[in-house]
């Protein structure tokens, strides 16, 4: 059975946003969603993030599929850091990604070793990177380092600001899209 696991951002709830609707439209379709509220969303820690994703999905396979929400998106990078050689999933979905500490404190422990994007290649094959053309944090930029280093397809949505609840944002029908794109 096909499952997409959704990754919120830093300070973020699962049922904030978009999450509940894209949920729900997955649901429709036969395919299970969770969406785990992350611990310490105001202090994060990349060992407690990695380490309750790796129990949240439990054994990763081609029908596991991940929706990463800004901190979600990196927090999905390190946990796929992780895998086994013979472990795979089916692909991710990247919403206000980025690959930095963008100068906030509160981030920098996510960073203090560089993205080993050869191991994460070798754990999934199909990415898709989702930014706003006005984001307040400036992530547009982004987009490259997914296409440069994991060959993602890459989309510039038309304001949709960092893609919250605060910023208005219910749904998102371009996620669902892509979800389906990679799941076929």
């Amino acid at each position: 059975m096909q499952r997409a696991i959704s990754v919120h951002g830093w300070g973020g709830h699962p049922d904030e946003g978009w999450r509940p609707w894209l949920g729900k439209e997955l649901e429709k379709n036969g395919i299970t969603f969770i969406s785990p509220l992350m611990p310490n969303t105001q202090l994060p820690q990349q060992g407690e993030w990695v380490s309750f994703l790796q129990k949240t999905v439990g054994r990763p396979d081609t029908k596991t599929y991940l929706i990463g929400h800004s901190l979600g998106v990196i927090g999905i990078l390190r946990y796929l850091e992780t895998l086994q050689k013979d472990e795979e999933i089916g692909g991710v979905v990247f919403v206000a990604g980025f690959t930095d500490d963008l100068g906030i404190p509160e981030l920098t422990n996510f960073f203090q070793k560089p993205i080993d994007w050869q191991k994460i290649k070798t754990h999934v094959d199909k990415v898709v990177s989702l930014q706003s053309d006005n984001d307040p944090y400036g992530l547009a930029k982004y987009n490259e380092d997914f296409k440069k280093h994991l060959n993602a397809e890459t989309f510039l949505l038309h304001d949709r600001k960092h893609f919250s609840g605060d910023d208005g944002i219910t749904e998102l029908p371009e996620a669902l899209h892509a979800l389906r794109d990679i799941m076929i």
